[in-house]
């Protein structure tokens, strides 16, 4: 149970998400399918958050003298992230919002895409559905991946 938890709050974490939470938990040996429903529903738990309270939050603090700087670059990377959709989707925003949080590559994933789309004012709940199918393919990519390094990693010894 311990690690199912480690699994739930690794995949809680910015820019780690799911990502890093499959591979955890394929390291530690955990049956895949509860590994990857507590994945998914950890790396989900923030999303509605992220949407309604994440730009508040930054605009009130990137002018603050501690943690401006952090929030500043948050909200920047959230804008940033937003405009690249904008830009590239057109009419399709919310199959980009999908595929911007389902490929699993660095400064994409659920807590960006979820900023972006708040920056965007997009639908709360078109967005939402995205990111879950987003997580969905994000997931089964890292779960593929870790279980072929692992495959391969045993080979080699």
């Amino acid at each position: 149970m311990k690690k199912y938890f480690w699994v739930l709050l690794i995949s809680m974490l910015p820019l780690v998400e799911i990502r890093g939470a499959v591979p955890y938990a394929v390291a530690m040996d955990l049956p895949l399918v509860p590994s990857c429903i507590v994945a998914i529903i950890g790396n989900m738990i923030p999303v509605p958050f992220i949407f309604l309270f994440a730009r508040k939050v930054l605009e009130w603090g990137k002018d603050k003298k501690y943690i401006g700087g952090f929030f500043s670059w948050c909200l920047q990377k959230g804008e940033k992230g937003g405009r690249k959709l904008e830009e590239k989707a057109g009419k399709g925003l919310y199959w980009a919002l999908f595929l911007f949080v389902g490929i699993p590559v660095p400064g994409t994933g659920a807590w960006t895409g979820m900023l972006a789309a708040s920056i965007l004012n997009m639908d709360f709940k078109k967005s939402t559905l995205a990111a879950l199918a987003g997580v969905l393919l994000a997931g089964s990519i890292v779960l593929v991946a870790s279980l072929l390094g692992l495959s391969a990693f045993s080979a080699l010894r």
